[in-house]
């Protein structure tokens, strides 16, 4: 691990993006802490609101302001797309949980509090992590084909967000349970499975802390395929449980492939999402893991119980 490159002057040079739609926090608490810990600490600081998801503006910003590091307030969206215009570079990439899930940041161990994911934006270490490409797209944290994606394509549609929206409409969608049958290649074999769902995981656990992928290594050079197969609708609160006490892989519904690259062809279409963001509907997903090419600010603490 090493940590945030200083310039000469001792000065970090920090731009934080914010994406003043996420979440429903309030961002002049934001802005109010950001200049009061300028003030504390030796950092110089801009600010970038992300009204529209462009990243040749983004770019030039960055170009223009040259930080140490980039800080988003934002959901997963917003840090996806970040990470994406990072990603090849050494400038480090911060997170500060601002949407209504959180998911890449609870997996990093950073907490939702302002006050504290800054001290950790400050004091944390870097550490190198992988991202997936899928269909030439950036995926940082979680994608998904299937069940979870109509979920959320349907709360995306809602004007109400928050954990007890999403599960209004994980319920909603169980009483339209599609099955799909799925060819997947990867690393050298061809197998032929039925699902309700495909996760690809380069994290481990949903923002809800639902873990999806129980042994998932954002540094390991694989993603894993997470299948859901078909399974009774009374089985629904099990396959839950399993979830959220990290037994996922035990479920006899689930099956799991870590691998480096992969084709997924789906016998019809279905929706795609990435990062929380709804792609489209898709036949064909085209995965390959980008080894270490992103440098992130996580705590200490994670990283001792993560290396």
């Amino acid at each position: 691990m090493i940590q945030p490159e200083k310039p000469e002057n001792g000065r970090l040079k920090i731009l934080f993006i914010l994406n003043r739609k996420s979440g429903n926090r309030n961002l002049n608490d934001l802005l109010e802490i950001i200049e009061q810990k300028s003030k504390s600490h030796p950092y110089e600081y801009s600010t970038y609101f992300l009204d529209t998801f462009s990243s040749d503006l983004i770019r030039k910003e960055i170009f223009n302001y040259k930080p140490n590091i980039v800080a988003v307030a934002g959901g997963d969206g917003s840090i996806n797309l970040i990470a994406s215009i990072l990603a090849g570079t050494q400038i480090p990439l911060a997170i500060i949980p601002f949407g209504s899930a959180n998911g890449m940041a609870k997996d990093l161990e950073i907490p939702v509090d302002i006050k504290e994911s800054i001290k950790i934006l400050l004091t944390g270490s870097i550490k190198k992590i992988d991202l997936i490409k899928i269909n030439d797209r950036t995926c940082l944290h979680l994608a998904d084909v299937g069940l979870n994606a109509r979920v959320v394509k349907r709360f995306e549609k809602d004007i109400k967000r928050g954990l007890l929206t999403y599960a209004r409409h994980l319920i909603g969608e169980m009483f339209f349970l599609k099955n799909y049958v799925f060819h997947i290649v990867y690393d050298g074999k061809k197998i032929r499975k039925k699902g309700v769902s495909i996760t690809f995981a380069n994290a481990s656990k949903y923002g809800t802390g639902a873990v999806i992928n129980p042994e998932g290594q954002l540094d390991d050079g694989k993603f894993e395929i997470v299948l859901v197969k078909p399974f009774p609708r009374i089985k629904l609160f099990s396959i839950a449980w399993k979830m959220f006490s990290n037994k996922l892989h035990t479920s006899d519904y689930v099956e799991i492939f870590s691998c480096k690259k992969a084709v997924v062809y789906s016998n019809k279409k279905t929706t795609l999402q990435i990062d929380g963001e709804v792609i489209g509907k898709v036949k064909e997903i085209r995965l390959e893991s980008q080894e270490k090419v992103l440098n992130i600010i996580v705590p200490h603490y994670h990283t001792s119980k993560h290396s």
